[in-house]
């Protein structure tokens, strides 16, 4: 089984290629325990950006608008929300491999969103699988001419 940090680790390159693609230039904040995953700017304005995995269920595509901490020994609370400390969701979906931009007032709070309407969302796809191992390629001899 694959560790969700990989998955969400491609998720958010699939996104940033997008973002990328349609004009933003995208920023990295430092350090793992950001609310952020990504600064956006799109020439006049800055703009926070938690990137997430999304799942087609039922020809909806679903995501989770809080963090969980449930894993942890004794948290706060189980789940926390982005209010306030990010401005856009943006969902990988790597079934479709839509990429989705979505306001954060567009969301409801700590609730999963369905994105009826992708569309109106969508800002590009992009198909960012596992990679292959080279031990599992076979045998390729390479020649220096």
């Amino acid at each position: 089984m694959e560790h969700p940090k990989d998955i969400g680790d491609r998720s958010a390159l699939a996104i940033a290629i997008a973002l990328q693609g349609i004009g933003y230039a995208v920023y990295l904040p430092f350090g793992e325990n950001t609310r952020a995953d990504f600064v956006i700017d799109d020439g006049t304005r800055l703009a926070r950006v938690q990137c997430k995995t999304g799942r087609l269920r039922n020809g909806v595509v679903h995501f989770k608008t809080c963090s969980s901490y449930a894993h942890h020994s004794n948290p706060a609370s189980v789940a926390r929300d982005y209010i306030g400390q990010v401005d856009y969701f943006a969902v990988y979906c790597p079934e479709t491999s839509g990429i989705y931009l979505l306001p954060i007032d567009e969301a409801r709070n700590g609730q999963r969103l369905r994105i009826k309407y992708a569309r109106d969302y969508g800002i590009g796809r992009v198909t960012c699988t596992r990679p292959i191992p080279y031990s599992d390629l076979g045998r390729v001899d390479e020649g220096v001419g």
